[in-house]
């Protein structure tokens, strides 16, 4: 079973394609295989509407996951994304609907943590903490608590953002997009992936698929109730039936993450 990272290492390419700035690969290409994600069938949204929305980028410009603004001067991002990388060679774009465009800020990042338990996506812990070089003053997105189950159930529609593809291997979106996609029973996403852990993680997506994140979107956020439920992980290949997208799932690392914070 072919997964991808969500999504990643397929996504830098396609910006590399897309917006031809990407120049540097990330130091977490060895565990290409383990992980994949962009919005497939969403619709373009804009960062007025969705503030705490942010991409990663190279320090020559390349778009190559995407993140949520926590605090002034904080991101989570997926592990996968970040782990391996220097911080003086990573950029959080706030406010940017088109990575063409020059809008919004380029933020550096003075720090990068990455949950010390972390291997590979699929075997979870696939969470990050970007310390940004300067405050952003804007509104930030919640997390999700350990106290927050409802948010979890399944059949609770949640947000996915991102820049990534439209397709599996396809190119990135030059524009932000969204879609709602519901979150799904861990007896489904178990029948999905043998490897599936509902304690570090938590899948969403529709039975017969169409509507997902991919390549370009890890790290992204899932939205829930006005909280951070999710952080774009993983998944087989992007919007298939039967294989919704893998997320981690932000109120099991809360602890952690507010320790960064």
């Amino acid at each position: 079973m072919a997964k991808t990272l969500r999504r990643l290492i397929t996504s830098l390419a396609a910006a590399v394609a897309a917006v031809g700035l990407m120049t540097t690969a990330p130091a977490s290409a060895s565990t290409a295989d383990d992980v994949s994600p962009f919005v497939v069938g969403g619709s373009r949204v804009s960062t007025s509407t969705y503030p705490w929305v942010v991409y990663l980028a190279t320090s020559s410009g390349g778009q190559f996951c995407g993140g949520t603004l926590v605090g002034a001067t904080k991101v989570v991002t997926a592990a996968h994304c970040v782990s391996g990388r220097s911080a003086s060679s990573t950029r959080v774009v706030h406010r940017r609907d088109d990575k063409q465009s020059t809008a919004g800020t380029v933020a550096t990042v003075s720090r990068i943590w990455v949950h010390p338990s972390y291997r590979t996506a699929s075997s979870g812990y696939d969470v990050a903490v970007l310390t940004l070089g300067t405050s952003l003053p804007s509104p930030y997105l919640p997390l999700a608590t350990p106290s927050d189950t409802a948010l979890y159930a399944a059949g609770t529609n949640a947000t996915i953002l991102g820049w990534g593809t439209t397709s599996s291997g396809g190119s990135a979106s030059r524009y932000l997009l969204g879609a709602t996609v519901p979150v799904t029973s861990d007896a489904t996403c178990r029948t999905a992936y043998s490897n599936y852990s509902a304690t570090a993680m938590v899948c969403a997506g529709y039975p017969q698929g169409g509507v997902d994140t991919c390549q370009g979107d890890s790290g992204g956020p899932l939205v829930a109730g006005g909280k951070l439920i999710g952080a774009t992980s993983f998944g087989r290949g992007c919007a298939q039936a039967g294989y919704p997208g893998v997320y981690s799932r932000i109120a099991t690392y809360y602890s952690e993450i507010t320790a960064q914070l």
